[in-house]
């Protein structure tokens, strides 16, 4: 039996359902949550189904045949999986999520003392530090010369996480 291994993979823009039919076409196990939108232009409604996470998709992909994922141009690089279990499980939580047909949405992960960027509303641009990650709605903004902060409550969608 070949030896497999999980990857993520970073697709270039608008081509993770072109690489999940790559996927499929080589037969390799994998997955692309998707998660139906609705837009409305003028009079019009239009419904599809949009990736949960834009830019990735799982997959499993044979050691001796991984060059074949590479062979539309589709991908902008595979990120190998380290903790396979944990990954596993994550995986199996997400389909379930995306199963029940509740309403979700992505958001940054929010740690105590990750930085962020302000990316909407009045604050747009600011950078501070996340203060609770019980509360991930509190960002502190500092203000270095006086050695103090000001702790501002941000909407968690006008939030970007930072390098």
């Amino acid at each position: 039996m070949e030896e497999s291994y999980w990857l993520v993979c970073h697709t270039k823009p608008r081509c993770e359902k072109k690489f999940a039919a790559l996927m499929s076409a080589e037969k390799f196990e994998h997955y692309l949550p998707l998660v139906d939108s609705v837009r409305r232009y003028g009079q019009q409604t239009k419904r599809f189904t949009k990736p949960l996470f834009p830019g990735y998709v799982f997959a499993l992909v044979p050691a001796e045949r991984k060059p074949r994922i590479y062979q539309q141009d589709l991908l902008a690089r595979a990120i190998h999986v380290i903790d396979v279990p944990k990954f596993l499980r994550q995986v199996e939580d997400v389909r379930r999520i995306v199963a029940s047909g509740l309403e979700l949405s992505v958001m940054p992960l929010l740690t105590k003392g990750r930085r962020v960027k302000i990316i909407g509303g009045p604050l747009h641009g600011l950078e501070g530090l996340v203060d609770n990650p019980a509360n991930p709605q509190g960002v502190v903004i500092s203000v270095d010369v006086l050695q103090q902060g000001l702790l501002v409550k941000v909407p968690a969608e006008y939030l970007q996480v930072r390098p």
